[in-house]
C-alpha cells in the first residue's frame, strides 16, 4: 500500500521532523516562520527562522504556527510544511506523497480536519492520522497489538499526552497543554518575581536544557544567565542554581503529575495490574528533564522508564506505523478521507 515516497509527520509545537520509509528521520527542524508583516512574504523557515525569534525589526516577525499542538495558524502551517517536504523527499521523487502525520489525543474533530486540509495542501497525495501516545508507544519499541496494558507519557512542546493502550488502541486518553513551552513560561515568570529579571524565551529554554531539573540535584549546578532588569532598565547578570529550576516548574510538574494520576484512576483494574509490573514508558524531549523520572516515581510508586531517543519516539512511531501499516491500520492509523481505519 505504501511506498518510498511516503512519510511520516511528527507535526510538533516545537519541531517538525519527517519519517521517509526506508530511510528514517530525514528532517528536524523547528516549526518557526519568519515573515515580513509589511508584504506577507515568507523570509525564512525552520532552523534559518528560530535563530530570529526574538531578534528581529519592527517588520519582521518570527512565529510558532503551531500553539499548544494544534495549528494556531493554518495558512503558515500550510507554507511551512510545503517548505519542508520540498526540503525531505529529492526531486526525483516529487509525485506526491501519502502522508501519516500525528495528532495529540485530545483534539477536535475541526482540529484533524485543519491538519487533514494543511496536509493536502502541502502536497499530500493522500493523509492519515495517527495518536501522538500511540505513535510514542510504537516508537519506544512497545509491543502495543497485544491485549496487555501499556501507559506512555509523551511530553512535547505544547501538549502532554498520557494513554494507556491495549490491542492496538487507546482505552485511557488525556492530553493537556502543560509541557515544554510552559516550563519555559513558568522559568520566565520566576525570573521575573524573584529577581526583576525579564529574560526571552531563547534564555528560558536555554535554562530550562543546561541546568532544569524536576527536585533539587546532589550536585548543584549553576548557569550565568543574562536579562534586562526591570527597575533599572539595563542589561544585568545573575547566577541560577539548577534548585532554584525545581522551584521554578513546580507548578507545571504538579498539572503533569496529577493529570497522570487521573489516568490511573481510570484504568481497568486488569490493565493497571500491568503497568505496575512493566511501569510508565516517557517520552518527548520533556521528558528529559533532569530528574523528572525520579519526582514520578516517587509520587506515583510506579517505575519510570525514559524511552531511548524520546525526542524521536513519535516521529519514528509514524514511520513504524507506515512500514507495518497491515499491523497498525485496523486501530490505529485512521483514513480521516474515508472516516474509517485505515485497514
Amino acid at each position: 500500500m505504501f511506498g518510498s515516497r511516503d512519510i511520516g509527520i511528527d507535526l510538533g509545537t516545537s519541531s517538525v521532523l519527517i519519517y521517509r520509509r526506508g530511510r528514517g528521520i530525514v528532517l528536524r527542524e523547528p516549526s518557526v516562520v519568519a515573515i515580513d508583516i509589511r508584504s506577507g512574504k515568507i523570509l525564512a523557515v525552520g532552523s534559518e527562522a528560530s535563530r530570529m525569534l526574538g531578534r528581529t525589526p519592527g517588520n519582521i516577525v518570527a512565529l510558532r504556527p503551531l500553539q499548544d499542538g494544534v495549528i494556531s495558524d493554518y495558512e503558515l502551517t500550510e507554507k511551512m510544511l510545503r517548505y519542508f517536504l520540498r526540503k525531505a523527499i529529492p526531486k526525483g521523487l516529487r509525485r506526491k506523497p501519502r502522508v501519516v502525520v500525528c495528532v495529540p489525543s485530545g483534539v477536535t474533530e475541526v482540529e484533524k480536519r485543519a491538519v487533514i486540509d494543511a496536509s493536502y495542501e502541502a502536497g499530500a497525495r493522500r493523509t492519515f492520522i495517527i495518536e501522538e501516545p500511540i505513535a510514542a508507544a510504537i516508537g519506544a519499541g512497545m509491543d502495543i497489538s497485544k491485549p496487555y496494558g501499556n501507559m506512555v507519557v509523551d511530553i512535547g512542546g505544547g501538549t502532554t499526552d498520557i494513554a494507556v493502550i491495549s490491542l492496538g488502541g487507546a482505552v485511557v486518553t488525556n492530553s493537556i497543554k502543560v509541557a515544554g513551552d510552559m516550563f519555559d513560561e513558568a522559568i520566565i515568570r520566576y525570573m521575573r518575581k524573584k529577581y526583576n529579571l525579564l529574560i526571552g524565551d531563547r534564555t528560558a529554554e536555554e535554562m530550562k536544557i543546561k541546568i532544569g531539573s524536576a527536585c533539587p540535584r546532589k550536585d548543584e549546578v549553576i548557569m550565568e544567565v543574562t536579562g534586562r532588569n526591570l527597575i533599572s532598565g539595563l542589561p544585568k547578570t545573575i547566577p541560577v542554581s539548577s534548585n532554584e529550576m525545581a522551584e521554578a516548574l513546580q507548578e507545571p510538574l504538579e498539572t503533569i503529575i496529577y493529570t497522570i494520576h487521573s489516568v490511573l484512576e481510570r484504568t481497568p483494574p486488569e490493565l493497571s495490574s500491568d503497568i505496575s509490573e512493566n511501569g510508565i514508558t516517557m517520552t518527548g524531549g520533556g521528558s528529559l528533564l533532569h530528574g523528572l523520572d525520579k519526582l514520578l516515581e516517587e509520587n506515583l510508586k510506579i517505575k519510570i522508564n525514559i524511552a531511548p531517543d524520546a525526542l524521536s519516539c513519535v516521529a519514528i512511531g509514524t514511520g513504524k506505523a507506515l512500514e507495518h501499516i497491515d499491523l497498525y491500520s485496523e486501530t490505529s492509523v485512521f483514513d480521516y478521507k474515508r472516516g474509517t481505519f485505515a485497514n
